[in-house]
């Protein structure tokens, strides 16, 4: 069984256990969830994993609300007019919550809140607050040896979305991760700051490939989308993010990073249920719980990568996933 799908099957007996052991009958009827998101619920991506483990547990029973496309500057608003109207959990889905979790969770100790990203530096995480160690370096390393295992001309390049410290750091791992595997390649990066912005990802993609790059990744939401729809009308070779994006170019992308938004949310919504939630803390899953690799019913596209190919990038991201390389390190 290749490492891809034992981590698939790992992840889904993972979140078989917690839905089995987390959502009660009787919470399950009375809990409210309400998840609040930076882009839409239809991005193909980040936003939609999210959306769809939210309706998963609404078809469980429990009482659900969403709000899509929040700007930076509504997210306080929102986010306390969910608590006003008495949610149990409230998710906020991206870097976007960090700093607002950590402010508005002592207000609402009744509640319970979780962002999808990592604690803010310099405060003490609040007992009712929980956080994500997504593992976003690791993730970007293993995408950059695959991009460059994949590419015939040494070149590759990564489309971002949001300027901020995340998108960096994974954009320097992936430099990282395609230099340690290809000794040579050249690997470029092009951060956009938007997630929600097709033409300028379409753009950014065009730019990669006029200077060499002939294997594109994205992590950048709607922007990403337009990043593999240019690609792939450039005949480059892609790797999607945040979702399996195959139908958005079945000829072109090799296999998507699939973040498991979906089995995350219900996760968490499992601990709230049983009384497990563990405020105060950074919930660190197995990455192999965190993301996926897959292609349609397959890890991987055969039509855009090959056998001897894939297991070379299996070896790679093993070791990532066991810990035998320091992404960190190699970021230093």
């Amino acid at each position: 069984m290749s490492i891809s799908r034992r981590c698939l099957l790992k992840a889904t007996t993972a979140l078989a256990v917690t839905a089995a052991a987390g959502v009660g009958a009787a919470w399950a009827a009375t809990l409210k969830v309400a998840l609040v998101l930076p882009g839409s619920i239809a991005d193909g991506g980040w936003n939609q994993g999210a959306y769809e483990g939210l309706k998963a547990l609404e078809a469980k029973g429990f009482k659900i609300a969403f709000t899509e496309n929040v700007a930076q500057a509504s997210i306080p608003q929102v986010v306390r007019g969910y608590a006003d109207d008495g949610y149990d959990l409230i998710v906020g889905h991206g870097f976007q919550f960090g700093s607002a979790f950590a402010e508005i969770g002592p207000e609402y100790p009744k509640q319970k809140f979780f962002a999808t990203t990592s604690a803010p530096g310099g405060t003490t995480i609040p007992g009712n607050v929980l956080y994500l160690d997504a593992r976003y370096s690791e993730i970007a390393y293993g995408a950059g040896a695959l991009a460059a295992l994949m590419s015939a001309k040494k070149s590759v390049g990564i489309v971002g979305g949001g300027d901020n410290p995340t998108t960096q750091t994974m954009a320097k791992a992936f430099k990282a991760g395609a230099a340690a595997t290809v000794p040579g390649i050249r690997a470029a990066g092009i951060i956009t700051g938007d997630y929600n912005d097709a033409a300028k990802g379409r753009e950014a993609a065009n730019t990669l490939i006029g200077n060499g790059a002939d294997v594109i990744w994205h992590t950048a939401d709607l922007t990403g989308v337009g990043a593999i729809q240019g690609a792939a009308d450039k005949g480059a070779k892609i790797i999607g993010c945040f979702a399996d994006q195959l139908a958005l170019a079945p000829s072109a992308i090799g296999t998507s990073f699939a973040a498991n938004n979906r089995g995350i949310v219900q996760a968490v919504a499992g601990m709230a249920s049983d009384g497990s939630f563990l405020g105060g803390k950074v919930w660190a899953p197995r990455i192999d719980f965190l993301w996926l690799t897959v292609a349609g019913s397959q890890p991987y596209n055969p039509k855009v990568i090959d056998a001897k190919t894939w297991t070379a990038f299996e070896t790679i991201w093993k070791d990532v996933a066991d810990g035998k390389i320091d992404v960190a390190g190699a970021l230093k």
